[in-house]
């Protein structure tokens, strides 16, 4: 049975049971459930804490886990990411009072609160800069105001909290995170995770693209499908006036109504859209 570990709380828990139930896979109703079977699959999920996911996995008591990118490189375990999910995106960079650090070389010798001490110790270190990392759980944004660093590394989106606490992000990102699904390293994948691997990447290629049919005259089908190329290659099947043809291919969602619009001006009509519920590619 393949061991699966799955986020309790937090910001990628939802999304990522959302993801495993479009997938086909039972999960669970009751938030207090911390261990579902799904026997049909011959899987069993483990609901952890998405902090201690790469260390159940990297000692092999799970098969797989889903966690951030950010968690799995603090975490130091022997994990490794076997295929991005798509959900959960952030960008972890350093911010300082204004006109004090604006390089990164200017962190030498200096303190920096970070919840994730591992991966910004090693992200320094890395690039031949010493400094002291202080670790704190939760917020650090006030750790500056509070004497106990001179900068800090944080998750940023917009930069509001960092910049209410009079900081502001400098330097180029330390990392782009966002939920993968991760394996143990330097060991044979294990039993039943291609087909889950798989499952996943069907959930996401149906979140990206559309299904796009429409019909265009044969002398002009070259152009058409040049603005639809699919994901290999557009089905083009002849249809009762042979002088036109209808054209079928997968098209990226957010790009949908500018095909349309290329479409019609090459002289396509009836052109329809059709969501994707899974697939596999």
């Amino acid at each position: 049975m393949l061991r699966v570990a799955v986020p309790n709380k937090g910001s990628l828990s939802e999304p990522a049971c959302d993801m495993l139930r479009e997938a086909g896979y039972r999960q669970r109703r009751d938030s207090r459930e911390l261990v579902l079977q799904d026997p049909e699959h011959d899987i069993e999920f483990f609901f952890l804490r998405p902090r201690d996911i790469a260390v159940y996995v990297g000692s092999g008591t799970v098969d797989v886990g889903i966690t951030g990118r950010d968690l799995l490189l603090d975490s130091g375990a022997a994990a490794i990411e076997h295929l991005e999910l798509g959900f959960g995106s952030s960008t972890f960079r350093f911010a300082a009072p204004p006109d004090q650090v604006r390089e990164i070389g200017d962190i030498r010798g200096r303190r920096v609160a970070t919840s994730y001490p591992v991966l910004v110790d090693s992200y320094l270190r890395s690039r031949g800069v010493e400094a002291t990392v202080v670790r704190l759980d939760g917020a650090v944004e006030s750790a500056v105001q509070l004497g106990v660093a001179d900068l800090v590394a944080d998750v940023v989106s917009t930069g509001t909290t960092l910049r209410g606490a009079g900081l502001e992000v400098f330097g180029e990102p330390i990392l782009h995170s966002e939920a993968v699904l991760i394996r143990p390293a330097d060991v044979p994948v294990p039993a039943g995770v291609e087909i889950l691997a798989r499952r996943l990447q069907g959930v996401l290629v149906a979140s990206r693209y559309v299904l796009m049919d429409y019909d265009v005259r044969a002398d002009s089908v070259e152009r058409a499908v040049a603005i639809t190329p699919g994901l290999e290659s557009p089905t083009v099947s002849p249809l009762h006036n042979s002088e036109w043809v209808a054209v079928r291919a997968m098209v990226p969602r957010d790009q949908t109504n500018r095909v349309m619009d290329d479409l019609y001006d090459v002289g396509a009509r009836a052109i329809l859209v059709t969501q994707i519920h899974a697939c596999r590619i």
